[in-house]
This record gives structure tokens, sequence and C-alpha cells, in this order.
């Protein structure tokens, strides 16, 4: 009889951790995929989430702008670029010039898990562009990649990926998914 007792009790707490660790929620949570842009001030290794749009950013010489094909919701948020900020290492063999600025600039385009449906995730770009000081974030971007915006000004596609749309509220990937 207590060996019954055990291994009822044993199948009731695992069924338990079971359900708690997938909740239905977890399931059925939306989120939005779209192109996450960050910072790297001259001299940083770290990214910060940029608080303005790259139309109103002027990066100084030295600093890296960064793109991530990203995705966020209330529980999941898939973060900075992998890539470290690295100018020396994204801007080697640049040489400063006057009146110019040498911006590191890398794209990420994310995860497969969040991938619109038969498009690919494409290789991460890192190159280095020299523009006149004082050019904006998405001239900058405009020499890397080509730039698909939304009438209100959102960048919607770099490099043709996404190809068609524009910060999509999507289920949240099971591998993304919070286990709790």
């Amino acid at each position: 009889m207590k060996k019954f007792f055990s291994l009822t009790s044993l199948t009731t707490v695992t069924l338990l951790l079971t359900f708690s660790i997938n909740p239905a929620s977890a399931a059925t949570e939306k989120g939005w995929r779209y192109w996450g842009y960050f910072q790297a001030a001259p001299g940083s290794n770290t990214w910060n989430y940029a608080l303005t749009g790259p139309a109103g950013s002027t990066p100084k010489d030295g600093a890296i702008e960064g793109w991530k094909f990203s995705f966020s919701s209330d529980t999941v948020d898939t973060g900075n670029p992998t890539l470290k900020p690295n100018f020396k290492a994204i801007c080697a063999g640049v040489k400063p010039q006057a009146g110019m600025a040498r911006i590191g600039v890398v794209v990420e385009f994310g995860l497969r898990s969040i991938a619109p449906k038969g498009e690919s995730v494409q290789q991460t770009i890192r190159q280095c562009v020299s523009v006149k000081a004082g050019t904006n974030g998405l001239d900058i971007l405009s020499k890397v990649v080509p730039v698909r915006t939304s009438a209100e000004g959102f960048v919607c596609g770099l490099n043709n990926f996404p190809a068609k749309e524009c910060s999509t509220e999507i289920q949240t990937p099971k591998s993304l998914a919070k286990k709790k």
C-alpha cells in the first residue's frame, strides 16, 4: 500500500509540474516581429536599444548601428544583436578622413522561428561605411542594404527581408515560449 501511495503521489506531482511548466496561455500569446534598431557609441562594446528612429539619429565617427529582425511579447524578447559591437573589427583598414564619419553597421536577420513563412533568414551583414559627418542612421543603413519603409516611416524590410510585411503581430513561436 505504501508503494502505491508513493507512486500515486509521484504521478500527481509530475502532472502538476507538467501543467505548470506548459501553461495554455503561453501557447496563445501573441507578439510582434519587427526590425529592432540598436546603437553602440564610439568606444562601447555593448548595444543599447535606440531611443529615436534612424532618421533622427546622427552617429559620430566610431559608432556602430545595429539592426536585428526581432520578436517581442509580454514574456519574450529576442534581445540585442548577437554579434558584439566591435568597431575595430568592423572598420579595420578604413582610414579617417576630414569631414567624414566611419560607422560600423550590423544587420542580423533574426531567428528562423520568427521568419515569415516561405522566407529564409539571411547571413548577418557586417560592414563599415564612410559618410559625411552628420549623416543620419537611415541614410547610413541605405548605404549597406536596400531599405523598405512604411508611409509612417517604420523600417519594414532590409535587403528585401521580409518581402512584404511590416511589424506584424504573430503567435509566439513554441520555441520561444517561456516555460514557467
